[in-house]
């Protein structure tokens, strides 16, 4: 008679689980390019954005902006493989410092245990994928941006009319910018037509 298996504690789950979905997802990848290509893996992409952007914008908890939402989201995703990664507000947004990236690590270690990967390197695939979904989730004229960092990476969602953030030059708040002529503020100048302020 075969002995039950004896139950798995929670860190045994975790490493489970990490395994059957990087499994499945070096399988899709690995069928998409075999099949179409790296025009394929671009269409791929597009698709896998659009279907999360939507899903983002059904769970968006009520209050948080899109762009909260996406950057908490990454963070977490980034946290469930142990990056070392931290959030850090800014005037113009956000920047998740994502110092040793899990993800990364644990693709290194499974290269040493002789798996065959379908990318050298992750990175550009993650970068792509998720710009794509800040693209078609966060706010309108905020940009989301990635940068390598080491064996880590930062992620900006930076926005040019954040709280805080410098006045675009020309503003009439910009410092040294100069009123627009027929501006009530012009010494010497004439009210537009129409104007309030006009004769």
């Amino acid at each position: 008679m075969t002995a039950e298996p004896s139950p798995l504690d929670p860190a045994e789950k975790v490493d489970l689980w990490r395994q059957r979905f990087f499994e499945a997802q070096a399988a899709a990848e690995e069928f998409i390019l075999g099949e179409h290509g790296e025009e394929g893996l671009a269409a791929w992409i597009q698709a896998n954005s659009r279907i999360t952007a939507e899903l983002l914008r059904a769970q968006r908890p009520a209050g948080v902006s899109a762009t909260d939402h996406f950057m908490t989201r990454l963070q977490s995703q980034l946290l469930l493989y142990d990056s070392a990664v931290t959030s850090e507000p800014q005037p113009s947004g956000t920047v998740l410092r994502n110092a040793d990236c899990g993800i990364l690590r644990y693709r290194k270690r499974a290269a040493r245990a002789g798996v065959v990967l379908t990318f050298s390197s992750p990175c550009s695939y993650c970068q792509e994928l998720n710009t794509a979904i800040a693209a078609r989730y966060v706010e309108p004229g905020v940009t989301v941006s990635c940068e390598q960092a080491g064996d880590g990476c930062d992620w900006r969602a930076e926005s040019p009319h954040a709280p805080g953030s410098p006045p675009a030059p020309g503003s009439p708040h910009a410092p040294g910018s100069s009123p627009a002529p027929g501006s009530p503020h012009v010494p010497g100048s004439s009210p537009a037509p129409g104007s309030p302020h006009a004769p």
